[in-house]
């Protein structure tokens, strides 16, 4: 019995739709068929590439004209069932030839009353009909809300009640919370965050208080609101009779430690009193683990991030109470400022706080004359161990009522006398944890991979770059850059979450309690690591920041820097009262660590850029 062969419906001259778009077949072959396109482009095509909308003949595209007809009357006759092109075209226009067939289809293809292929047309209900002109309205208002937020934004303008949803997006970006701006690429600006934070400062979403360099490392930037315990009963040392100084920068809110010194005949006790942060915060408590999320307190010009409840510094704060409960590290001295004993007490201890300015003007007198002496006994020390000596300009920023002010670190003595207090006592503890078999996170440091000491702004900012980051570990460690063969930072339990962890420890051990073992030691350097590298990040970026903004403020500014590295005519200057290193064009026959006069020039927040000129 001979096989059945199914005739194609095409034919020469047939209409078909190609890409949505009318066309002629020209020929029919086995496989393929030509096709003429209304620019008259022949082009071969399969079956399945095209539909057909009338079997034809027809000689050219140009009878495709628009028809008369009734269409909406047929709509409403069809309205909820299906039919075809074919028969839409005769009902609507009471034939079907080629040029109702195409009209047809236009109507299908609009796709409001109609939808579907030229041989199935499904024909849409009333509610259908008034629900998808409802979402066409609606698409349309929002393109034309979105042409004019566009048009406001190009202008530099925008309208907070209507703007907001498409301004939002990009702060996010600005954020770095998401990677894509549709704004910004409608724009055709790159997607980025900071061309995201110039946008918003073009049109004025932002001003130069939007710092978003906390936002952009995810750190939290509300204070912890957690309830914290009272202190619990237990016996503490009156060492009230000593007297204690607690010495910081002026306006410091968050005074964890203080210093005594006890002197009798040639033995010298230096006291170390710390807030007793782990009193109210032990292991795996909430607010201790809301600390290890932070890290450490963010610290910004425009006011800082605690990282425990602000309760904890009002209440353990050395000197914001009359007697303050304190962790005291009680360090017997050698000649050298060497320790060669140690013991640890909770104590009562009454502070006298005082500014490194006010410390400075009293270190002729005693005890802070005698705590003057040891400190620099301590540095002596360290030296001849090997401590690296970087001392670069350093700067305080702050903002004050909207005003940028930047003030000179000096190297005073004051802040010495401290600093030594707080290694002396960081370099006990690790010892006294070696003796007493007590796991606390170690800092070390390799050295440099440079013998060069330099006494010069030049060669201390060449050593800085042969300088290697801190590193945490449970298993004691050199400490290159400190000139220490071990160290526990172990006097800032209330901005330092390590510092924390060191207090519980040794409160453990002081009751015979339960210490944290190596591998939950482990995680909690891991988790502060994490976070407190950010911290640092975000706290310098946050500088740049509003130094540039007190550029801004001051966009006159000159003053003097010193040639710290050169190449090629050009060189980077450190600028002491900014604490910046921008790069200038050198005047001829500047040598390293030559005074150059520069004046700013030009100032891009956005890219914390800032341009200097040689004057």
């Amino acid at each position: 019995m001979a096989t059945k062969v199914e005739r194609s419906p095409f034919r020469k001259g047939s209409l078909v739709l190609y890409k949505h778009d009318p066309a002629r077949v020209a020929s029919v072959g086995r496989k393929k068929f030509t096709i003429v396109l209304p620019d008259g482009e022949t082009v071969r095509v399969r079956p399945k590439d095209v539909d057909l909308l009338h079997p034809g003949p027809l000689e050219s595209l140009d009878p495709l004209t628009p028809q008369e007809g009734e269409m909406k009357t047929a709509w409403e006759l069809l309205a909820g069932s299906s039919t075809t092109v074919a028969e839409l075209a005769d009902l609507a226009y009471g034939a079907y030839t080629p040029a109702t067939a195409w009209a047809a289809w236009q109507w299908v293809a609009e796709g409001l009353y109609f939808e579907g292929t030229p041989q199935d047309v499904v024909v849409r209900g009333p509610d259908e009909v008034a629900q998808e002109r409802a979402d066409r309205e609606a698409r349309a208002a929002e393109r034309r809300a979105w042409d004019a937020f566009l048009k406001r934004v190009q202008a530099g303008e925008f309208v907070a009640e209507e703007d907001e949803r498409y301004l939002t997006e990009v702060e996010m970006l600005a954020l770095r919370r998401i990677d894509h701006s549709r704004v910004l690429n409608e724009l055709g600006r790159a997607e980025t965050p900071e061309n995201a934070h110039a946008l918003l400062l073009e049109i004025g979403y932002w001003d130069h208080t939007d710092v978003p360099y906390p936002g952009r490392l995810e750190l939290d930037t509300t204070p912890p609101a957690l309830a914290l315990p009272s202190l619990p009963e237990e016996p503490r040392v009156d060492l009230t009779h000593l007297p204690a100084f607690a010495i910081d920068d002026e306006g410091s809110t968050d005074p964890d430690d203080a210093i005594s010194l006890e002197v009798d005949g040639d033995h010298r006790r230096l006291w170390v009193h710390v807030a007793d942060v782990a009193a109210l915060v032990p292991p795996d408590s909430p607010p201790d683990l809301e600390a290890r999320a932070r890290g450490a307190t963010l610290y910004l010009p425009d006011g800082k991030v605690p990282m425990l409840p602000p309760e904890a510094a009002r209440r353990l704060g050395m000197g914001l109470s009359q007697v303050s409960p304190a962790l005291s590290f009680a360090l017997d001295l050698g000649e050298g400022a060497e320790v060669t004993g140690m013991e640890v007490v909770p104590s009562h201890v009454r502070v006298t706080r005082l500014t490194y300015d006010e410390a400075e003007e009293r270190l002729d007198e005693p005890p802070l004359s005698d705590l003057h002496r040891l400190a620099q006994q301590s540095q002596a020390r360290r030296y001849e161990n090997g401590a690296v000596r970087i001392e670069l300009p350093e700067v305080r920023v702050r903002v004050i009522d909207g005003q940028v002010v930047i003030d000179p670190l000096p190297p005073l003595r004051s802040r010495a006398l401290v600093r030594e207090a707080m290694l002396i006592a960081g370099e006990a503890t690790a010892d006294f944890a070696s003796d007493e078999d007590i796991p606390l996170p170690h800092a070390t440091q390799v050295a440099p991979d440079t013998d060069e000491r330099p006494d010069d702004l030049a060669g201390m900012f060449e050593l800085r770059r042969h300088m290697s980051r801190s590193e945490y570990s449970i298993s004691p460690g050199r400490h290159a850059g400190l000139g220490l063969d071990r160290y526990v930072q172990a006097t800032s339990p209330l901005r330092r979450y390590l510092d924390l962890v060191v207090h519980q420890q040794l409160r453990a051990h002081l009751r015979d309690g339960e210490l944290l073992g190596t591998q939950e030691l482990m995680e909690r350097i891991g988790a502060a690591q994490a976070v407190a590298g950010d911290v640092s990040y975000a706290q310098r970026l946050a500088q740049e920041h509003w130094t540039l903004v007190y550029l801004l403020q001051n966009p006159q500014w000159r003053g003097d820097g010193v040639l710290v590295d050169r190449w090629d005519g050009r060189g980077k200057v450190m600028i002491p009262e900014l604490e910046l290193e921008p790069a200038v064009h050198l005047p001829r026959g500047c040598s390293l660590n030559d005074t150059v006069t520069v004046q700013v020039v030009a100032v891009d927040l956005p890219t914390l850029r800032s341009t200097f000129r040689a004057v």
